[in-house]
């Protein structure tokens, strides 16, 4: 099957952040905006830069990028999904929705962190392990799920391979299961808690 790609793009931006708004940003940011934002995401920098917001670093990013950076980010985009990502790697995200600036709360970054030590903590008690694996280019990555699925053995667990183009988390009951691995898109354990990622 032949598959095309196309970039959907945010249009029409109407930037008109107030001073109010603009002060609950620090001086200085790593500023990240995904794939929708591109184009404008110049125009957002050069904003913040004439308010005298100082950007350190500036880059597209994805729901599974690794970042490295000490600074607090600002997200151009909608929604969480970006953003868990980015928390758990720095200590303050801000998002920028509708002329808004919105700060993640050290409180939900907690939480977050919490049910993942949870499905950790799960994953090593656990007898049935279930390893997921996409074929969906660019996220397929077997011969990972392969040498996991042999060390666990190793250790006396039951592992077993689970392979498809879509994963999907509401099958996953049909299955006795106590703890999934997640080889594909780091997406999924945003999507469902109990899933825990190897990088």
């Amino acid at each position: 099957m032949r598959i095309l790609y196309i970039d959907s793009k945010q249009k029409n931006l109407n930037l008109d952040l107030s001073k109010e708004e603009l002060k609950k940003l620090p001086k200085s940011l790593f500023l990240a905006y995904s794939l929708q934002y591109k184009d404008i995401a110049n125009q957002i920098k050069y904003f913040l830069e004439e308010n005298r917001i100082k950007i350190n670093q500036f880059q597209q990013v994805l729901g599974c990028s690794q970042i490295k950076t000490d600074l607090p980010i600002l997200l151009i985009g909608t929604g969480r999904f970006h953003a868990i990502n980015l928390y758990l790697q720095t200590p303050e995200v801000y998002i920028l929705e509708n002329n808004h600036i919105i700060q993640i709360p050290k409180s939900e970054i907690d939480r977050f962190r919490a049910k993942k030590q949870t499905a950790l903590i799960k994953f090593l008690n656990a007898e049935n392990i279930g390893i997921l694996v996409t074929t969906k280019p660019g996220q397929e990555n077997i011969c990972k799920a392969v040498k996991l699925k042999q060390s666990l053995q190793k250790k006396g667990k039951n592992a077993y391979i689970f392979l498809s183009n879509n994963i999907d988390l509401s099958q996953f009951e049909n299955f006795n299961i106590q703890s999934w691995v997640n080889t594909a898109c780091p997406g999924l354990s945003m999507d469902n808690p109990d899933i825990i990622n190897i990088s």
